[in-house]
């Protein structure tokens, strides 16, 4: 057994630092920010040794991951993510033999499948330079950069009409936004409801131009039931909350993207990309919530304060903490330098 008792933030960073050259970048983010809770967890259980580390202890963790009203899939997957790490806690040492197997995976009914994935920035600026280049000013095109670009959840991109984009000019400057608008009794209540009302500023010139020309060449100028113009639309009418995941799964698929297949796929054979229905079947596809999760996360690291995310994204600085900064703590310090410094304090 190691010598010295060893943290469970200590055993994480040393665990996320030997699978980095193994795995992509946003497997290690989702990893981070999976382990994340069972580090806040043994802070709050006063659990300093991994070696004190026993069968009732992640039990506990278990039910506490449950209370905290997530997705079955998602627990389902941060308790075999502590497995893994529990596993490779035990080849170092850090944890006592067996540990790992106490871990029980609760098992997740089909229907209760979602996705709890992230992407990089550097995969989100490739989907997006493939838009540009080849499907610009597209429906997809418009659906993806807006969430990228906004961390909007999918029910406020939804709600958007077209009187919510917003562009104008003063003193030579181009000010566009989003109104995110709470209408309930016309078919798009927001989860916030009223608290979730905001302007969004939309600050990428790629984005303003995407968008103004999609509405100029490629929107379907349709009336939905309640006689709101949309700004998404489709032939039907308001573009539907599965139009919408389909779009994000296929958009974040790599063989569109970057051309090729990481999972030795013939395209020709693969239902994720020839069914539609099928696309989250790719296992590099993320839907939604992911794409928001990981805008935030890009908002953070980019240095944007977390009072302005929180605004901005409409959601609490303690969900934003707990749930979306996957940065390291010395990823944090140097961010706060850099802000510094620019501020020339």
């Amino acid at each position: 057994m190691h010598d010295s008792a060893v943290t469970p933030t200590s055993a994480v960073e040393q665990y996320l630092e030997a699978r980095e050259y193994e795995l992509a970048e946003s497997s290690i983010q989702n990893m981070r920010y999976r382990l994340k809770q069972f580090t806040k967890w043994a802070e709050m259980k006063e659990l300093t040794d991994m070696r004190e580390l026993n069968g009732r202890h992640v039990e506990q963790y278990k039910l506490w991951r449950q209370d905290d009203d997530l997705a079955p899939i998602t627990v389902q997957q941060q308790l075999q993510t502590l497995r893994v790490f529990l596993k490779w806690c035990e080849s170092q040492e850090f944890a006592q033999p067996g540990v790992a197997d106490l871990v029980r995976i609760p098992t997740v009914s089909k229907a209760n499948r979602t996705r709890d994935d992230a992407i990089s920035s550097v995969t989100a600026n490739d989907i997006l330079s493939f838009f540009q280049k080849y499907d610009y000013a597209s429906r997809d095109h418009v659906v993806f950069h807006l969430l990228w670009h906004t961390g909007i959840r999918l029910g406020s991109l939804r709600a958007l009409d077209l009187s919510d984009w917003c562009v104008e000019y003063s003193d030579g400057r181009e000010d566009a936004y989003l109104a995110i608008r709470h209408r309930p009794n016309t078919g798009t209540p927001l989860k916030l409801q009223e608290m979730g009302e905001r302007n969004i500023s939309i600050l990428d010139k790629d984005l303003i131009n995407a968008v103004q020309d999609y509405i100029d060449r490629n929107r379907a100028e349709i009336t939905d039931d309640n006689g709101r113009e949309p700004l998404i639309t489709t032939n039907q009418g308001r573009i539907s909350k599965n139009s919408v995941r389909y779009t994000v799964y296929r958009a974040t698929h790599p063989c569109q993207y970057r051309g090729e297949c990481p999972h030795d796929r013939a395209e020709s054979d693969c239902d994720a990309r020839s069914n539609v229905s099928e696309a989250s079947k790719c296992p590099s596809a993320v839907g939604p919530h992911a794409i928001r999760r990981s805008a935030i996360t890009a908002h953070l690291d980019a240095d944007v304060p977390k009072e302005i995310a929180s605004e901005r994204m409409a959601v609490s600085p303690d969900t934003l903490e707990d749930h979306y900064d996957v940065r390291t703590n010395e990823q944090k310090r140097t961010r706060r330098q850099r802000y510094l410094h620019d501020l020339n304090i």
